[in-house]
């Protein structure tokens, strides 16, 4: 763990924020007026970011929201600064990351189904931030499509683009800063959490070289722990026999950690044996093309074999170990930006893409039985039993619209502009309104037209207010819809459908975060309220993006 943490924290403060009280109602010279409010002057210094993205990782997986993996460095990042409860993802890679760059929902700008083409208007992070001096990098996964380069079509000024997400020892398609590199052979040493942590090390060297005092924003977007499950030996040797207890028992310990922790507060959801993605592998040809320790459903782990068990514990320790490394390797850049004398001021801030995922499919070099499972010849997948548990306590799983598949975890470390410290935020957000916040914090405002096209106001909220006050924003409702699934909140009622025959459930996330009462029957006329709202913003929200246009080959 990098002991990165200030003795002199509050002096340090103090000194940024100069004669602005930290009391109640003020977090610092952006948060005088409020989130919604006009924004005060900005200080000579503005803060950088770091938004760090991890792919497919589980609400319960990191060690501060619950799990025994180990992640030091996030929970270090916890200890002193804020971790929210209730953060959400759209449950999916591509319409989550467009939701991240943009401030819009992915209906509102083409990006969800996936393949059209950005409206003229949309802007991304770097066209707001880079016309106020700030300096932008991109490290690792980009996968937002209608914008294909990291440079040249989403503002950055360097990227590295690791579009091959399904080779983490020897990607065969990859960019910097928008020209393609060599493939990487097998067996060379080349592993893409290290490597996309290296160039983010390169690019915050540049910027201390070349362009100290210029603020920047840095986008950090980790493949781990996407499938296939790829991992270094030595990682996964940490978590040998971690796991040979099985998946109820770990999802069991979680439970009661993150109760104890106040993250939660519902009961744990059992098993959903019948659940599992449409387009995996089915039962017979994952016994067939990865072997009989294999299990295609989440049953209870009593009903195993006990090569299933075996088998399916190395898989989890597999999974724990591409954590384990993402933290390690964050942890590196972290000890950079402490060396730099740029850490105070940088608001971090760490996110999941989507839940963990049930998937079970076989791409890029197939899969060799006779590999050491987490090499490169081998090609697996976590699949829905240990899915159910890094999703704890929730039900279903990435590209759900369930908890399980769109809760993500939220930490925020920034101790030049933190007054509190290790605590918990309940406050309901969305990936539409981290650039929000992004801009308050720059003191960077929106302007009304892009490329001479007028620009709709941003879906999303600056939820900067939060950090000083929790559920100080309070959102007219977060809109969700992926494949066939379909969901709104709108305080804490959220409605529900999962798959294309789905019927509505309602839920009060007050009490029953987990969604086992399905009250639609006792409030029907809550249930009718929100369904006629989700499809009003449905239709507004198509409409807004236009004619679906496809983009372009190049």
């Amino acid at each position: 763990m990098v002991n990165f943490g200030s003795p002199r924290r509050e002096l340090t403060r103090r000194r940024f924020l100069g004669s602005i009280a930290l009391g109640a109602g003020a977090l610092g010279w952006t948060l005088a007026s409020g989130a919604a409010g006009k924004q005060a002057d900005p200080p000579a210094s503005r803060p950088n970011f770091l938004i760090i993205l991890a792919d497919d990782m589980g609400f319960s997986d990191a060690g501060c929201y619950g799990g025994e993996i180990a992640t030091p460095n996030l929970d270090k990042l916890a200890d002193d600064g804020l971790k929210f409860s209730q953060f959400y993802s759209t449950g999916r890679c591509w319409p989550s990351r467009s939701c991240l760059m943009t401030g819009y929902y992915a209906q509102q700008i083409r990006m969800d189904p996936p393949g059209g083409k950005l409206p003229e208007w949309t802007r991304l992070a770097p066209h707001y931030l880079k016309p106020a001096g700030y300096r932008c990098y991109h490290s690792g996964k980009w996968h937002i499509n209608g914008a294909r380069n990291p440079c040249r079509d989403g503002g950055f000024d360097r990227s590295y683009n690791l579009t091959d997400q399904h080779r983490f020892f020897s990607p065969k398609t990859h960019t910097k800063d928008d020209k393609a590199l060599k493939p990487v052979k097998p067996d060379s040493g080349y592993y893409a959490t290290v490597a996309i942590a290296d160039h983010a090390l390169e690019c915050l060297a540049e910027h201390a070289e070349k362009h100290k005092g210029k603020p920047f924003y840095h986008y950090l977007a980790f493949t781990s722990p996407h499938f296939p499950l790829h991992a270094m030996q030595k990682d996964i040797d940490r978590y040998k026999g971690k796991y040979d207890k099985g998946w109820d028992v770990v999802r069991a310990e979680r439970f009661k950690r993150m109760t104890d922790m106040g993250i939660i507060n519902c009961k744990l959801s059992p098993l959903q044996p019948n659940v599992k993605p449409s387009w995996n592998l089915s039962e017979g040809n994952l016994a067939k093309n990865i072997g009989p320790g294999e299990a295609g459903r989440a049953v209870p782990w009593s009903a195993l074999t006990d090569k299933q068990k075996s088998f399916q514990a190395t898989k989890m320790a597999i999974h724990a170990a591409m954590i384990d490394r993402m933290d390690r390797e964050i942890g590196r850049v972290l000890k950079r930006l402490k060396a730099d004398g740029v850490l105070d001021n940088t608001v971090v801030m760490f996110i999941s893409d989507n839940g963990a995922s049930a998937e079970q499919i076989i791409r890029a070099d197939m899969h060799d039985k006779k590999a050491a499972p987490g090499s490169w010849r081998s090609h697996l997948c976590l699949g829905p039993g240990w899915s159910t548990a890094a999703n704890t306590p929730f039900r279903m799983h990435k590209s759900w619209n369930h908890e399980g598949g769109i809760a993500s975890p939220l930490i925020v470390h920034w101790p030049a502009g933190l007054k509190a410290s290790g605590e918990l935020r309940h406050n309901p957000g969305h990936f539409v309104d981290i650039l929000p916040t992004v801009m308050e914090l720059a003191g960077v405002k929106r302007s009304e037209n892009w490329k001479g096209k007028p620009t709709p106001p941003l879906a999303g909220r600056s939820i900067a207010s939060v950090f000083t006050k929790d559920n100080s924003v309070d959102h007219d409702f977060i809109y969700f819809h992926h494949t066939a699934h379909r969901a709104i909140r709108v305080g804490d009622w959220k409605l529900v459908s999962a798959g294309k025959k789905g019927t509505w459930e309602l839920y009060d996330l007050k009490t029953d975060r987990s969604e086992l009462n399905n009250l639609a029957a006792k409030h029907p006329e809550k249930a009718t309220e929100l369904s006629k709202l989700w499809q009003a913003k449905e239709t507004a929200f198509r409409k807004q993006a236009g004619p679906r246009v496809r983009r372009k080959r190049r």
